[in-house]
C-alpha cells in the first residue's frame, strides 16, 4: 500500500499522471526522449490544426455568398465567390497564376534575406554598444513606425522604376523591425547567463555567438516575423504605386490592374492571393521555427 502511494506521488511530481500537457523540466525530458508520446496522431492533427481553419474559411464564404444573395450592395462592388473563382481559373488556364505569385514571392524573400543580413549585425551593435544605441536606437524606432509606402516616391526618384527600387523599399521597412527585435531579445537575456559565459571564457564574439544569440532567440524570432510582415507590406505598396511593364506583373500590380479596369473580382482575387502567400510563409517557415525554439526551452511539448 505504501509503495503504491509513493509511486502515485512520484508520478504526480513528474507530471506523468493523466493525459495533460507537460511543462518545465518534464517537457524538456519529454522533448529530449525518443518515446514519441508527445506526437499527436493523425486524427488529432486533423481535428486541432486542419479542421478549424477549414471551418473558418467555409463560414466566411457562406456569409459572403449570403451578402451577395441579399444584394446589400451593387454586384460590381461586391462580386460573388464564384466570380473570384472564375478569375483564379482563368489565370490558371492561361498559365499566369504561378507567375503572379512567383514574381512577388521571389522579390519578397530576396529582400527579406538582405534585410536579415543587414539587420542582424545592426541589432547586435545597437544592443551591445551604449553610444551606438543612444545615437541610432531612436532612429530605428522611428523608422519602424514610419509607413513603408512613404518610401516609395523617393525610392522611385532615386533609383527609377526597377527591382532595385523594390528592394530599397523592402529594406527600409524590414531592417528596423529585425534590428529592434534582436535588441529586445538581448535586453531580456538574464545577466546570470552573461556572467556564466564570461566565467567559461565566452567573451567577445564567442560570447555573442554562444551566449547572447541563443538566449535572445525568442525575441529575435519575433523580430524576424515582424520583419517579414513589413517586407511583404512594403513590397505590395511598391508594386501598387510603381507599376511598369519592365517589372513584370506581381500581386501588387495585379491588384492595381483590377482597380484600373474597375474589376472588383480581380481586386478580390489579388487580395486573396496576397493573404494566402502571407499565411503560407508563416505556416511553412516561421511557425515551425517558433515551435522548435519553444520546445527546446521546455515550453511546448505537442507540435
Amino acid at each position: 500500500m505504501a509503495s503504491t502511494e509513493t509511486s502515485t506521488r512520484l508520478n504526480k511530481g513528474t507530471g506523468r499522471e493523466g493525459d495533460g500537457d507537460l511543462a518545465g523540466l518534464d517537457a524538456l525530458e519529454t522533448a529530449g526522449g525518443g518515446s514519441g508520446t508527445g506526437r499527436a496522431g493523425a486524427r488529432e492533427v486533423l481535428l486541432r490544426k486542419v479542421l478549424p481553419p477549414l471551418v473558418s474559411v467555409v463560414l466566411v464564404l457562406a456569409v459572403w455568398q449570403i451578402l451577395v444573395w441579399a444584394k446589400v450592395t451593387d454586384s460590381y462592388k461586391l462580386p460573388s465567390p464564384g466570380a473570384v473563382w472564375g478569375e483564379l481559373s482563368e489565370s490558371w488556364t492561361q498559365g499566369k497564376l504561378l507567375g503572379y505569385i512567383w514574381t512577388s514571392v521571389s522579390r519578397g524573400l530576396f529582400g527579406f534575406l538582405l534585410a536579415l543580413v543587414i539587420g542582424t549585425p545592426l541589432g547586435l551593435l545597437v544592443s551591445r554598444v551604449r553610444f551606438v544605441r543612444a545615437a541610432i536606437g531612436p532612429i530605428l524606432s522611428g523608422l519602424q513606425s514610419l509607413p513603408s509606402v512613404a518610401w516609395v516616391p523617393p525610392a522611385v526618384l532615386w533609383l527609377g522604376l526597377n527591382s532595385s527600387m523594390m528592394y530599397a523599399v523592402i529594406l527600409l521597412g524590414a531592417v528596423p523591425s529585425i534590428a529592434n527585435g534582436l535588441v529586445s531579445g538581448v535586453d531580456q537575456v538574464p545577466p546570470l547567463y552573461l556572467r556564466a559565459g564570461r566565467t567559461l571564457g565566452a567573451t567577445g564574439l564567442r560570447g555573442t555567438w554562444h551566449i547572447v544569440l541563443p538566449a535572445a532567440l525568442p525575441g529575435y524570432l519575433a523580430g524576424l516575423k515582424q520583419g517579414w510582415a513589413f517586407s511583404w507590406r512594403s513590397l505590395m505598396a511598391a508594386e501598387i504605386i510603381a507599376s511598369s511593364p519592365d517589372l513584370g506583373i506581381g500581386l501588387g500590380q495585379l491588384l492595381e490592374n483590377g482597380r484600373t479596369n474597375s474589376s472588383m473580382s480581380m481586386v478580390f482575387f489579388a487580395i486573396f492571393l496576397i493573404l494566402i502567400v502571407g499565411i503560407a510563409i508563416d505556416l511553412l517557415i516561421f511557425s515551425p521555427l517558433e515551435r522548435r525554439v519553444l520546445r527546446t526551452r521546455g515550453l511546448l511539448v505537442r507540435s
